[in-house]
């Protein structure tokens, strides 16, 4: 089975490509196909931006798309960043400033009230327009500094439930085992599994 994969965020094609390595799949990026429009994450949601990226990339390459669209819902914040959690300092921040933002707006909330997670919705879209959504979590803490250097994004800030040491710290394997999109990605190696051995 061919996929591609909707993004061109170099991270996240490493780990998806390390959790589906001994799939029967071929991983195809959209450095593979130029011409491929951006889409625009304005949906209210995880899913619905999932869903439109991954519908939109297998419109285009005639394959099977697969798009996530993963934040830190933070619950202190009334569940910010969420799907702003990639430009939450603004149109063209990077992992820093994002990072500072929230750490600042944190500055005063209480080491019990810095409860968190990872959500993570995967879209897996056929060229045929049909789409299967896949959720994961990760429950967790957020730290008073940034702690690590694997990872990106808010994973030097994140504790997961249970452990000592924040994502940024972790193995990459460590990661894959718990992480939102880790386990989102698992339904879909189950999914993907009937379907190849159907």
């Amino acid at each position: 089975m061919e996929i591609v994969l909707a993004t061109r965020n170099k991270r996240k094609i490493e780990e998806i490509k390390r959790i589906t390595e001994d799939m029967a799949v071929m991983i195809f990026t959209l450095d593979d196909f130029p011409g491929c429009p951006d889409v625009e994450e304005d949906g209210d949601t995880f899913e619905e931006n999932a869903i439109k990226k991954a519908v939109s990339v297998a419109k285009y390459t005639g394959k099977t798309a697969i798009a996530d669209d993963s934040g830190l819902e933070v619950y202190a914040l009334n569940g910010a960043p969420g799907t702003l959690s990639a430009r939450f300092a603004g149109a063209g921040a990077d992992d820093r400033k994002n990072l500072e933002k929230l750490l600042y707006e944190m500055r005063s909330i209480s080491k019990r009230e810095r409860r968190a997670r990872f959500v993570c919705c995967m879209a897996l879209a056929l060229p045929d327009g049909s789409v299967s959504t896949f959720y994961g979590y990760s429950e967790g803490n957020i730290g008073p500094e940034p702690k690590g250097f694997n990872g990106f994004g808010y994973d030097p800030i994140f504790y997961p439930a249970g452990y000592s040491k924040t994502f940024a710290e972790m193995s990459d394997r460590e990661k894959d085992a718990i992480s939102h999109r880790g386990r989102a990605l698992e339904k879909v190696r189950q999914y993907l599994r009937k379907k190849i051995d159907s």
